[in-house]
Formats: C-alpha cells, structure tokens, sequence
C-alpha cells in the first residue's frame, strides 16, 4: 500500500508543479481579471463622461434627486457657472436645471451631448413624480381620494417550467457544462495517455516492475492524475466562487449581477449538482482508456499519438450532444446517457432539462461505476505485458495482442 501512495503522490506532485498545469488552471481566472480590468476601466471612464451636474432653485428637490442617481450624478457641482466650467473641461456630459413653482415642475439640459437613454428616463420619472405631488397639493383632494390616486397596479409573473428564464438557465447551464467536460477530457486524455506512454521500452519499467506489481503502478499513476483533476476543479470551484463574489461588489457589474440574480442561481445550481460527480466520474473513465491507450505506442517518441483514441471518442461524445440541447427527451438521448463514454455528456442534459427521475440517475451511475471498476481491472491486469511490449507494429497489432494479453 505505501508503495502504491508513493507512486500516486510522484505523479501528482510532478503534474502540479509543471507550467502546463499552472497555465491550465490560471488561465480562466487571468481572462476574468482581464474581463474585469477591462470592465472597470470601460465602466470608470463612461461613467466619468457620461455623468451630469444638477443645479435647482430648491435644495430639497436637488438633494432628492441626486440620492436617486447619485451614480449618474457629480454632486459636488452645485452652480451653472461651475457646471459650464465643467463642461468646458470634459469633466461632465452637462448640466440639468431643475425648477418648480406652485403649478409645475420642470427640467432644462444643456450640455456637449445628448443625456443617456436611461438617465433621460429616470429624470422623467423624477419630473413626474414631482408633478404629481403638486397636483395632489393644487386639487386639495380629502385623504381618501388621495389614498385612491395612490393605488398602485399589480404585476403577477406566471413563468412555465421550461420556458422563459428557465429555458434560458438550461441552455447555458448546458453549454457550460459540455465545454467544461470536454476541455477537462481532452486536457487530461493528452497528459495521462502522454506520461504513460514516455516510459514504454525504457529499462526503468523493468526495474519497478521487480520491485512492485504492474497493477499497483498503474493504479498509482491513475490515482495521481485523478488528484490532479480534483485539485482543479476545487481550484476552479473557489475561484469561481471568489469571482463571483466581486462581481456583486464591483461598482460596473453588480447591477448586472442584481438584475441576473434568479438566472445567475438556476445556472450555478444546475452545474454545483450531481453533475460535477458525472464530470468526474467520465473523466476518469477516459483517464483510464487514455492510459490503456499509452500503453500500447510502440516507443517513447509516440507519446503524441496515444491519446487520439480517447480524443476522438470523446469529441465525437461532444459534437452528439448538440442537436440534443433542446430535445432532452428524445429517445437517442436517453439511450446514450446510459452508456459508458456518453453518459457524462448526455446524463448532465437531462439533469438540467429535469427529464429524468432519480432512479434513473442512480442507473446510470452504477453502469458508468461499474465500467471504471471493469476497466481498471482489465488494464492493471495486463498492463506488465502491455509496457513491456515494444514491437514497431500497427497500432491495432499492438492492441488486439494488448486485449488478448493474461
């Protein structure tokens, strides 16, 4: 057993502290400091150009308004000469000059460009308001008719299960969560099919394999590659979180994220599910047919060429899904979201389309739990044979006699 923890945490502690790993893992996370850097300075900038000044003969209505929209507003400008000045010097869009009287209530813009669609519709708001509080003053209405000009209309939502916002969450969901299980497969298919097949036909091999069983060796090598991909994903799982935590915070984006918020937790739920299990589960499922793969190159220097079979199947597990995204139902989905290879692309689409019963999710995991278990026994029982094997035959010599090997 210690010589099988050696072995596993070698491979881990070798695949971690390589730039490839680094990259793989920072990268994401240095296009969102990208995305955000970029956001923020987009978002500082048009918020400093865009912003206006507000100037009103009466302080309460002023300060009213500037509480509404202190984003959109440069409150330390309080007098037109002041706001001209500003204007002159590009420090603000323009001025907005509010007046009211007995009667009426009004606003004057003047300023390089014209106000912001939105901002526009907040000062007609605001106007509105006020116009309405002097027609309540003016009418002298008793408390009852006020109490009935203030009746407010109701809006009820009525949202369909797969329709709507929701459909929006699944479709999203979806695309995440198939990007995220093919990257990883083919990421970690190339690694493991590569650090096994770098040792085929050295006299190394033979060495460790006097002083452990071939079994062990391989187990080993495939629990460290798993550690790795834990280890990613925990990595990813944090900082994604962390992220998303500055997104609330950041002045540009947390009123996207606000505004977002039901749809942003459908998706979030949809992939911090039960189909994290199902990525992991598949990759090792490919973990494993990659380092059988490996085993088979003839030499070292083929080392690029022993993942393409656990490539292909999983692109061609990838590219099935896409017609898919929108017919969870169909029958050729529910077939292959019980097949090993497929199921951890075809399972997690049901799952977010919620078509499928627990029962049936419990099936499917046993068949795909079941194949790891068939197939890490399979491949540790001849890998010796496998490793040892250097014949410069085709690939499928190699692996019919790799199949037939006890």
């Amino acid at each position: 057993m210690r010589k099988l923890w050696i072995i596993t945490f070698e491979t881990y502690l070798r695949q971690i502290k390589s730039w490839s790993f680094l990259i793989l893992v920072l990268a994401p996370f240095a296009m969102l400091a990208l995305t955000f850097g970029v956001g923020y300075l987009s978002g500082t900038s048009s918020q400093a150009g865009n912003r206006i000044a507000v100037i009103a003969d009466q302080p309460s209505v002023r300060k009213q308004f500037v509480q509404q929209n202190k984003d959109d507003v440069k409150a330390s400008i309080t007098t037109v000469a002041a706001a001209k000045k500003a204007v002159k010097a590009d420090q603000i869009a323009g001025y907005l000059i509010l007046r009211q009287d007995a009667q009426r209530a009004t606003a004057t813009y003047r300023g390089g460009q014209s106000l912001d669609s939105s901002l526009k519709t907040q000062v007609d708001t605001f106007l509105m308001q006020q116009q309405q509080q002097l027609n309540v003053v003016n009418a002298k209405l008793s408390v009852a008719q006020v109490k009935a000009l203030q009746q407010a209309p109701q809006l009820k939502q009525i949202v369909h299960k797969k329709t709507g916002n929701a459909k929006l969450a699944r479709l999203i969901s979806f695309w995440i969560m198939v990007f995220m299980v093919y990257m990883i497969l083919i990421t970690y298919s190339s690694i493991t099919a590569s650090e096994i097949a770098s040792e085929k036909g050295t006299k190394i091999m033979e060495i460790i394999f006097s002083s452990t069983t071939a079994s062990k060796y391989f187990l080993g090598k495939i629990l460290g590659v798993l550690l790795v991909i834990l280890t990613q994903l925990v990595v990813y799982i944090i900082g994604g979180w962390a992220s998303y935590l500055a997104a609330q915070r950041a002045a540009f984006s947390k009123d996207i994220v606000a505004n977002n918020q039901d749809l942003i937790g459908k998706v979030l739920h949809n992939i911090l599910s039960i189909n994290l299990l199902y990525l992991f589960l598949g990759v090792i499922l490919y973990t494993i047919l990659s380092a059988f793969s490996g085993a088979l190159v003839a030499k070292a220097e083929d080392a690029p060429k022993a993942a393409q079979p656990a490539t292909y199947l999983s692109m061609i597990a990838f590219f099935a899904t896409f017609p898919f995204q929108n017919n969870a139902d169909a029958l050729t989905a529910k077939i292959l979201s019980y097949v090993p290879f497929f199921s951890s692309y075809f399972m997690p689409l049901r799952i977010i389309d919620e078509s499928v019963s627990n029962w049936e999710i419990a099936g499917s995991l046993v068949l795909l739990l079941a194949s790891i278990f068939c197939l890490i026994r399979y491949v540790s029982g001849i890998y010796e044979g496998l490793m040892l094997q250097t014949d410069d035959t085709s690939f499928w010599k190699r692996f019919r006699r790799g199949v037939r090997y006890q």
